[in-house]
């Protein structure tokens, strides 16, 4: 059956061969879903993580109760988020497995140089990295099931499982995102609500597991990566010839954006430039030691990208602010702190 629906794309006789998909399409297509779905959990995740900051903080302060978090009101529900989410499957499924290892790598290294470089200011770091991860996580989740799938007799049929499993789990998380937003306020206050009271009383501990999960899928895939790209390589030199010129555009790339953020404040325009940079760097190095279809897959990463991004430039916004509200914060406990250091010091 399988083989049927797979001889119903069209192939190399119809096809230049750089445009011949490296895959069975049905596998990619199955890949494409699980990437999407990854990314659907990532930003429910996301929303209710901030909606917690911000409830928490509302607690805190008064003057908060009466502001509606602007994250809210932008949901990508209905038909909108089902066209959203098919156009990301689509990108998803089209672009390569090599060069959503070539993404993957680059998102790995910047996240690491950011991290180093980042200081006090990491925390506010961390939350921005984690919405800008949104197609390279697609991009990981693919490359892993790639990876991990290759040799199967019954590979369909493990990512048809796959699929359906992703599909569940990013359906329960919007479930819970909407139970939350309309919920939360009212369930926290009476205390007869498990999912709420279990929020309530571990919400913060949400960021730090949805980062371990992270951690741990980048790690799988950047060793699916580095496999997946050498195998393209016939011999050592060819691999030398590729690896040399791609470790050099990454670490000029990474410093270059560490440079540029560092002297304006990142926002919705700004991470669609970093985007612009990041990939248009990529073309440049695949317009000379990659292939043809390297490049096309290239360009469909911007869509996939630009489709991951703008529709949630609200969290984005959302992160920074909340980061400046915990900086002066910080800087006003600061300050009280050290008129009470300096008088205990006379006494003494």
């Amino acid at each position: 059956m399988l083989s049927f629906f797979s001889s119903l794309f069209p192939t190399s006789y119809f096809l230049p061969g750089w445009l011949t998909p490296d895959a069975n399409p049905v596998h990619s297509l199955l890949q494409g879903l699980v990437g999407a779905c990854g990314i659907s959990v990532l930003c429910s995740l996301i929303r209710l993580h901030l909606f917690l900051e911000e409830e928490s903080w509302s607690e805190k302060n008064d003057t908060w109760s009466q502001k509606t978090p602007s994250h809210q009101n932008r949901t990508t529900t209905g038909l909108v988020g089902k066209l959203q989410f098919l156009f990301v499957a689509g990108t998803l499924a089209v672009v390569g497995s090599r060069v959503a290892s070539l993404v993957v790598l680059e998102f790995c290294l910047r996240a690491i140089s950011g991290l180093v470089t980042a200081g006090p200011e990491s925390k506010k770091f961390v939350q921005q990295l984690l919405i800008q991860s949104q197609f390279s996580l697609g991009c990981a989740l693919t490359c892993s099931l790639h990876f991990l799938h290759e040799g199967a007799s019954q590979r369909w049929l493990s990512l048809l499982l796959a699929a359906a499993l992703s599909w569940f789990l990013a359906r329960q998380a919007t479930l819970l995102l909407h139970h939350v937003l309309s919920l939360y306020k009212l369930h926290s206050s009476q205390r007869y609500c498990g999912i709420c009271i279990g929020l309530l009383a571990s919400g913060r501990r949400l960021q730090p597991c949805l980062c371990r999960s992270m951690i741990i899928t980048f790690c799988v895939a950047v060793v699916a990566a580095v496999s997946v790209i050498n195998q393209h390589f016939l011999s050592a030199t060819e691999a030398l010839r590729f690896w040399t010129p791609l470790t050099i555009c990454y670490t000029l790339l990474v410093v270059y954006m560490q440079a540029d953020e560092q002297h304006r404040t990142p926002g919705g325009q700004a991470v669609l430039n970093t985007v612009v940079v990041r990939l248009g760097g990529l073309m440049v190095l695949m317009l000379t030691v990659g292939r043809w279809a390297d490049v096309l897959h290239i360009l469909m990463c911007f869509l996939g990208e630009a489709s991951c991004l703008i529709p949630t430039k609200d969290l984005l916004d959302a992160a920074l602010s909340q980061g400046e509200e915990d900086y002066t914060h910080y800087t006003k406990r600061d300050h009280q702190r050290r008129p009470q250091t300096q008088e205990k010091q006379h006494r003494r």
